[in-house]
């Protein structure tokens, strides 16, 4: 059974007066547990408002979100454990942080749930040390933490609550590339320590390449297409025309594939395009070696 399923999900903003638009119009996405699902569209591409139907802080216009086989609103009044278990980083969450203390604010999550506090405590503890949140930061306010450290806080307040399903929301905008991959590490590390399915949205092609194993891609209220990293990224030329971009490395071999370079269209990482030319290279020389 799927983890998050969505049938024909259709939204429309403004419905009866002259500004309706239709945001994200007849979706149909299974995400199967455990997965690491990314999900790329160009701005207006419909990938904020989709998210927020999957935790119910929109209801479809249309269609149905099922939550482990179930309909997420077939019973309004559970919303609330529906929230529980499908966790919502929005970019920027440092700005959500309001407790005197980090250790406060990651507990306030936990603490709704009811948890006795020894629980709430232990949840603390250990997010924090997933996040890479020293012990001694968690005594101090928030507020005077560097940015970065405020963006771990702000995830860690969601991790702690345990969510079977936690979807990030460009969680490391406006970080440089080594906190970037910091972020991107301790949020594959609370997957392996949790086994909870991740849903990345980015606009950084090389954050996706190197941590989902799936790709949704958004365009104009639709999903354009859902497949592995390999086969979405090999299909570069229609990215582009729906005004996405690829991996660097990925444009690249495009080039070099047209000079007449024998390179794979899935190449995706540096690695990958490492690893082939060098085999080319060894090839070539063993054929003039002959």
């Amino acid at each position: 059974m799927a983890a998050i399923e969505l049938e024909d999900v259709t939204y429309r903003y403004g419905i009866g007066t002259p500004f309706e638009k239709t945001a994200v119009d007849h979706v149909n996405l299974k995400i199967e547990r455990g997965e690491f699902l990314g999900i790329i569209g160009h701005t207006g591409s419909g990938k904020s408002t989709l998210i927020q139907h999957l935790n119910g802080l929109l209801k479809p216009t249309e269609g149905t979100v099922r939550l482990d086989g179930t309909d997420i609103w077939a019973d309004p009044k559970n919303m609330r454990q529906v929230r529980f278990q499908v966790g919502l980083v929005f970019q920027y969450p440092e700005y959500q942080i309001f407790e005197e203390t980090v250790e406060k604010d990651i507990a306030f999550g936990p603490r709704n749930m009811g948890l006795s506090e020894a629980e709430v405590t232990e949840r603390v503890r250990e997010t924090a040390e997933i996040i890479g949140l020293s012990p001694e930061l968690l005594g101090r306010s928030p507020f005077l933490l560097s940015g970065g450290q405020k963006r771990r806080v702000a995830i860690a307040g969601v991790m702690a609550m345990r969510p079977k399903v936690l979807i990030l929301d460009e969680p490391t905008a406006g970080l440089d590339p080594k906190g970037r991959e910091e972020i991107l590490s301790e949020i594959k590390r609370f997957q392996d320590h949790t086994g909870s399915t991740i849903l990345l949205v980015s606009h950084s092609m090389e954050d996706i390449a190197r941590h989902a194993k799936r790709i949704l891609v958004m365009n104009a209220g639709r999903a354009f297409c859902c497949d592995t990293v390999a086969k979405v990224f090999s299909r570069s030329a229609e990215l582009q025309q729906i005004g996405l971009a690829v991996p660097q490395v990925t444009r690249v071999c495009d080039m070099l594939r047209e000079k007449g370079l024998p390179l794979s269209p899935d190449i995706y990482t540096i690695a990958q395009a490492k690893e082939q030319i060098l085999t080319l290279y060894r090839r070539k020389g063993a054929q003039e070696t002959c």
